[in-house]
């Protein structure tokens, strides 16, 4: 378990070093700036907010933690499907981060759910 849980905190913590490695190729124009604001604060968030998570008080604490996480992996999803489509970035840079992003958004919906069903367990 204690492998798992260092697993997906690396995978965080590389996603969130892509993102920034995403922000830092977006142009300096109005935009650009904007998107790389927003892309920055939710695109790393979720590396220290699933670090939270695993100091949790209480199962309760623990989920709510992990929908924090989910909330931000799921706006830089869009963030990330906003610069495709402009375009903003390479699609060689974006499509493997796009990737990345879909599969933690999975895992974190999978462990909500059972960290939800476990409720009754207690922590």
């Amino acid at each position: 378990m204690k492998e798992q849980v260092n697993a997906l905190e690396d995978r965080l913590v590389d996603f969130a070093v892509r993102i920034i490695t995403v922000v830092e190729s977006l142009p300096d124009t109005k935009a650009g700036r904007h998107i790389a604001g927003q892309l920055i604060r939710s695109g790393t968030s979720p590396a220290p907010n699933y670090g939270e998570a695993q100091s949790a008080e209480s199962r309760a604490d623990f989920v709510h933690k992990m929908k924090i996480c989910l909330k931000e992996l799921r706006e830089t999803l869009i963030w990330l499907k906003i610069i495709e489509r402009k375009p903003l970035c390479s699609k060689t840079r974006l499509t493997p981060i796009l990737t990345e992003c879909d599969e933690l958004i999975s895992i974190f919906v999978k462990s909500i759910q059972t960290a939800e069903r476990n409720k009754g367990s207690g922590k």
